[in-house]
């Protein structure tokens, strides 16, 4: 027995060692724990069967690399399920060949649950999970204006040539905030041209300079960085991928040592876009702006309702702040968000049976 007054004995460091580890052991199980029981509370609509018109070239439904299917790459996580679910059925339902697409989903958590849950909405889908990493990246990451800008999966695009089999060698990557009205092969068959490794439309109106710092534009070096390309602005969340070029021109290196360098002096302030502008922005195929009607999340500070921009539509992308999941669920919805309506499969309390 200890006298009063009497100083414990401090614990050995192998002891504070292992109950940190243990915490956050426990803190993990925790989180995944909850993020479970999110998605175990929301259950969703088994969505209808889409079928390949006589046209179609036959592919076999276990053939995953078929350089004739349509290959969509979208991240999975579980705040932007829903969304995911949207997207999936808006592409399978304006699809001529919806046999013939084939979804790769990437994946940093345990995925089994969002798997489980996208196979019980979609039971005939042709897909796989991809795990990434997120170890890769965590480091690089800068603080942006938008926390859910700095998630790592946010930055899994920039690995989508180590990520994919090598098989795949032309990927469509689409964010989880969006859904088509068009046929997505027609995006997918975009011509690349000699030499360029993505397609994504551009907007020449924006202003690029805005996306980097005036620390980057005083630097000699850094500010020729641009020069002899006509560089463009364009979202990152639409994009058309030749994979085999991607991987012999080594662009996630590329990408890497901007973000290497932003750790070392800030040169620009959003996200994982940045990195695409400084080593593609100018060498890229241009896809009609139908195919990303972007911005209907509004900036990304409030998330203002936006109206389209003007001319045709085969893409809505409610890029920024405000989703229309979110926005339909707090009954405070913008007027766009009822084209997004269409394709949510969350069964309401009304319609699930007890």
């Amino acid at each position: 027995m200890f006298k009063l007054g009497r100083k414990l004995p401090p614990p050995s460091r192998p002891d504070c060692l292992l109950s940190l580890l243990l915490l956050l052991l426990l803190s993990i199980i925790i989180i995944n724990a909850t993020a479970t029981a999110t998605v175990n509370t929301k259950r969703f609509r088994e969505a209808p069967q889409f079928y390949n018109s006589p046209t179609c070239p036959p592919i076999s439904a276990e053939d995953m690399c078929s350089h004739q299917a349509v290959h969509v790459a979208m991240t999975l996580d579980f705040p932007y399920l829903r969304g995911t679910m949207a997207a999936i059925l808006s592409i399978l339902q304006h699809s001529s060949c919806p046999e013939n697409t084939r979804f790769h989903f990437i994946s940093s958590l345990s995925s089994t649950h969002l798997h489980e849950t996208i196979t019980s909405s979609f039971p005939y889908l042709r897909s796989q999970i991809h795990s990434f990493d997120t170890n890769s990246v965590s480091g690089l990451i800068s603080t942006s204006i938008r926390s859910a800008l700095d998630s790592p999966l946010n930055y899994a695009r920039n690995y989508l040539a180590n990520i994919l089999p090598p098989c795949v060698r032309k990927v469509v990557y689409l964010d989880s905030d969006l859904v088509l009205v068009d046929d997505i092969a027609m995006l997918e068959a975009t011509p690349l041209g000699t030499g360029t490794v993505l397609a994504a439309p551009e907007y020449c109106n924006a202003n690029i300079t805005a996306y980097f710092t005036p620390s980057f534009w005083a630097n000699p070096s850094l500010s020729l960085t641009f020069s002899g390309r006509n560089a463009c602005y364009f979202n990152t969340g639409v994009m058309v991928i030749d994979l085999e070029r991607w991987r012999e021109g080594g662009y996630t290196t590329k990408i890497v040592e901007w973000m290497e360098l932003q750790k070392r002096m800030r040169i620009y302030e959003l996200g994982s876009l940045p990195p695409f502008l400084l080593v593609f922005a100018g060498n890229i195929a241009a896809v009609d702006h139908k195919w990303n009607q972007h911005g209907l999340g509004g900036d990304n500070f409030r998330g203002l309702c936006r109206d389209l921009h003007p001319g045709p539509v085969s893409l809505l992308h409610w890029s920024g702040k405000g989703k229309p999941w979110v926005r339909l669920d707090a009954s405070r919805p913008c007027p766009l968000d009822a084209l997004w309506a269409p394709y949510d499969l969350l069964q309401t309390p009304s319609a699930i049976d007890f």
